[in-house]
């Protein structure tokens, strides 16, 4: 009787937490290696003082068959939490999530470089596979890559995530945004859903004003309806293979399939990942017969309907300044969301 009284009392002991909920134990951040064996993770739990005895614990992942069901990854875990609610945790895979925002306007490049940052992936793998057409066309995607496809929005990932797993998270993010309404629209305006997302992405570049994008689609629709180039900046800059932060008139004559000053009609994908609004004003442009903008180098722009008076605004807006002295829209002024500060000729584009 002493015996089992005692063997009683040694098991109770192993299956108590180590502190009381009373102590209010510190949290601890765990990572559980891929590939780890229980034993090695019980050693792990042991070392960090979550657990009081590592032959317990292995003891308790036996019955339980948890040998082979303890998933990788990253776990708040205290002291206060008795081994078996532990081991439950480790067995349901429930990891700890970091929030991350993905700003409207990045490229593959840019949101490879946030997750990089936040831990969450590794950025080389995350571009190959955002260009990795076999996996591209899993998603249903006809496209060299999936810029534009990539929904800017806050997201929850563990560390480290796949970036297969992110890339399907938030191309299936895009397609809970992607509204029935909004791709009946696209069919009444005879356009794809790539061609819409391209000219999303270039309405995104063009300007951070949310109330100028209407506007801003409206120009781009009539142009590509009376078949005259786009014009767009941030096309060309998107296609150079090398930007310094200043657009040279050598640039507009760049071969790329980007250059919307050389080819007419939408580039051939999107450019960076258009925010909902975006794809909204190249849904519904403003009803306006404006063919020309002009940065006025406040974050907004002066809209023209012919020539003359694009020039006028020209002269205006930018000449003149340049003329004082003041800093040129050939600095690319760029805002918080990427979009860079634009006006439809190349007259404020630098000599080479």
């Amino acid at each position: 009787m002493v015996g089992g009284l005692a063997a009683h009392q040694i098991i109770r002991w192993t299956e108590a937490p180590v502190y009381s909920k009373s102590d209010q134990a510190p949290s601890t951040i765990v990572v559980i290696p891929a590939g780890s064996t229980f034993n090695q993770v019980a050693s792990l739990l042991e070392g960090e003082g979550l657990i009081r005895s590592r032959s317990a614990f292995v003891w308790l992942g036996r019955a339980q068959e948890a040998d082979r069901k303890i998933k990788p990854g990253e776990y708040e875990l205290n002291g206060a939490m008795p081994p078996a609610e532990i081991l439950s945790k480790l067995m349901a895979g429930r990891v700890v999530l970091h929030g991350v925002t993905i700003p409207e306007g990045y490229t593959i490049s840019q949101i490879a470089d946030v997750l990089a940052e936040q831990r969450i992936t590794d950025r080389e793998e995350f571009v190959r596979v955002a260009h990795d057409t076999t996996f591209i066309k899993t998603l249903g995607i006809s496209a060299e890559s999936v810029e534009g496809y990539l929904y800017p929005d806050t997201y929850r990932f563990s560390r480290p995530t796949a970036a297969q797993d992110i890339i399907k998270t938030m191309v299936n993010q895009l397609e809970h945004v992607l509204s029935a309404e909004w791709q009946d629209r696209a069919k009444e305006l005879r356009l794809t859903m790539h061609e819409v997302l391209t000219l999303a992405s270039v309405i995104e570049k063009e300007t951070g004003a949310a109330d100028e994008r209407p506007l801003i689609s409206s120009v781009f629709h009539n142009r590509l309806k009376k078949r005259i180039p786009l014009q767009s900046d941030p096309t060309v800059i998107y296609g150079l293979p090398n930007f310094d932060g200043n657009l040279r008139k050598k640039d507009l004559s760049h071969s790329s399939p980007y250059n919307t000053y050389r080819w007419v009609g939408l580039p051939p994908g999107p450019i960076a990942s258009p925010g909902a609004d975006s794809i909204h004003a190249a849904l519904y442009p403003a009803p306006t017969s404006n063919l020309y903008f002009v940065s006025k180098n406040d974050g907004t722009h002066h809209f023209s309907n012919t020539l003359t008076q694009h020039n006028k605004a020209v002269e205006k807006y930018q000449k003149r300044p340049f003329r004082r002295g003041s800093r040129s829209e050939t600095s690319r002024h760029v805002h918080k969301n990427g979009a860079v500060a634009h006006h439809m000729i190349r007259s404020n584009v630098r000599d080479a």
